[in-house]
């Protein structure tokens, strides 16, 4: 992905940084190295430093995983034939990374536990979004809103933990595993 500003590579490489070795594991200096930035220039935008970073690649996460998300839910008219095509997108994609390109909030959000900061927020308010937009697929085939909101919480969690699972065992199996599974539930409600 060409991006054009310095704030933008910023970001994006500290989306990747994060994604690939944890926000713990991801240094200042080699956000600016990746971005092809200086220091000061990593400083000017992000004031805050090390964490007001974090928060503007977990946000472009949040909308990059929405984007994937969104794609396989407008796919398909069947709302769980949706969610299985994107566990299986998402298991290529990660396939295709040599497993290294999990979810950046997840990584985040594991690293940061503890008092309320606002990595925690933003890993939480990515976590809402997504659980959102199978919500409204969901609601638009007609379930009702509790359930809705249930089911698209169960299909964030599931495909989460799934994708973790296929990084650290290095298979797609949890991912396609997961999304079959999915694809089932969903079917029992619509």
């Amino acid at each position: 992905m060409q991006t054009s500003s310095t704030h933008d590579r910023i970001v994006v490489a500290a989306a990747r940084l994060i994604q690939r070795q944890g926000y713990v594991g991801t240094g200042i200096k080699q956000i600016a190295k990746e971005a092809d930035a200086t220091l000061g220039s990593v400083y000017h935008f992000f004031p805050g430093g090390k964490e007001a970073v974090a928060v503007a690649a977990i946000a472009h996460g949040r909308e990059e995983f929405a984007a994937l998300l969104r794609a396989a839910l407008d796919g398909e008219d069947d709302p769980a034939k949706a969610v299985d095509a994107c566990a299986r997108l998402l298991a290529r994609e990660l396939r295709a990374s040599g497993w290294t390109d999990g979810c950046p909030v997840t990584a985040a959000a594991l690293e940061t536990l503890g008092p309320d900061n606002p990595i925690q927020r933003a890993c939480a308010d990515a976590l809402r979004a997504w659980q959102n937009l199978v919500a409204d697929k969901l609601l638009g085939c007609g379930l009702p809103s509790p359930e809705a909101c249930d089911l698209a919480a169960t299909v964030i969690n599931t495909l989460e933990g799934a994708e973790v699972t296929a990084q650290v065992t290095r298979s797609e199996d949890p991912l396609l595993l997961a999304g079959r599974h999915l694809s089932r539930l969903i079917a029992s409600y619509v």
